[in-house]
């Protein structure tokens, strides 16, 4: 084809050889941090040796658990809990720490300029691994007390009132404390900041405040993350522990929606220092 002015004039050809380049969407942020989040060593290994403390424990205290004792199978199974909690919160610090001890955060927010598909994208994928990793947990912990269970210890019924939920909330309690140190972790950027804050809130308050019953401490029990210990109760145990408290009687999906809370809070605060704020 030539112009008026008898210029020839080449019709533009597509590449062949290249491949359209597709810009970064969601799928791929979430691809990319599942990839991150298990091809780390350290985040394999930290969950084995969950699920081996949540098995250990559970067994072990097994030992001791009689039938009068009044406690039930399920809490045989989620007694794990006891340590295996930290080594959910370590996860959820760590994963929320990576990009800024690493150094990657620079390249990692310059390929996803909005930055907060990158933080949602972490909590899905840690979401999962979390729970994932708390279902083996309960596997294990079901494989290594089944001899206790057997002998003097209560068996696992699940037409005990509440004892499947009690078996959810294990899995449920596993994830929201993963998650809360992974916010965390994501607003305070140091893992040790991270881990330290996280096992104050989780574990040293409730049990510094639980040794102090009264109604002031009993409310501000109820009002820290350590409530969502109540998804481990059976109908119960939960009706005990109402029955005892001085503070505000929350039920089980009361002290699963304080952890809640306390994720939502965290999480809010981390996206936005991260929207906020440069990253280094």
């Amino acid at each position: 084809m030539t112009t008026a002015g008898g210029t020839a004039v080449v019709p533009a050809r597509a590449s062949r050889g290249a491949p359209p380049r597709r810009g970064v969407t969601y799928g791929r942020v979430l691809a990319g941090e599942w990839t991150k989040a298990v091809s780390v060593p350290a985040h394999l290994w930290l969950a084995l040796g969950t699920v081996v403390a949540a098995a250990g424990t559970a067994y072990g205290l097994g030992l001791f658990i009689r039938p009068d004792d009044g406690r039930s199978g399920s809490w045989v199974l989620t007694s794990g809990i006891v340590l295996a909690q930290m080594g959910f919160l370590v996860l959820g610090a760590l994963v929320g720490t990576s990009d800024h001890t690493t150094g990657t955060a620079r390249t990692t927010y310059a390929a996803v300029p909005r930055r907060l598909p990158v933080l949602g994208a972490q909590v899905v994928v840690t979401a999962v691994v979390a729970a994932l990793t708390a279902a083996v947990a309960l596997a294990a912990s079901y494989l290594a007390t089944a001899g206790v269970r057997g002998a003097d210890a209560p068996d696992l019924d699940l037409v005990v009132p509440g004892t499947t939920r009690a078996l959810l909330g294990f899995v449920l309690l596993a994830t929201g404390v993963t998650l809360l140190g992974l916010g965390l972790g994501a607003l305070l950027r140091r893992p040790a900041d991270a881990i330290v804050t996280t096992f104050v809130l989780v574990v040293l308050a409730d049990h510094l405040l639980a040794v102090q019953p009264g109604r002031v401490t009993d409310t501000l029990r109820a009002a820290l993350p350590g409530s969502g210990n109540r998804l481990l109760l059976d109908d119960a145990a939960v009706a005990a522990f109402d029955g005892a408290t001085l503070g505000p009687q929350l039920g089980v999906w009361g002290g699963g929606a304080v952890l809640a809370a306390w994720v939502a809070v965290a999480l809010a605060a981390a996206a936005y220092r991260l929207v906020r704020h440069d990253v280094r």
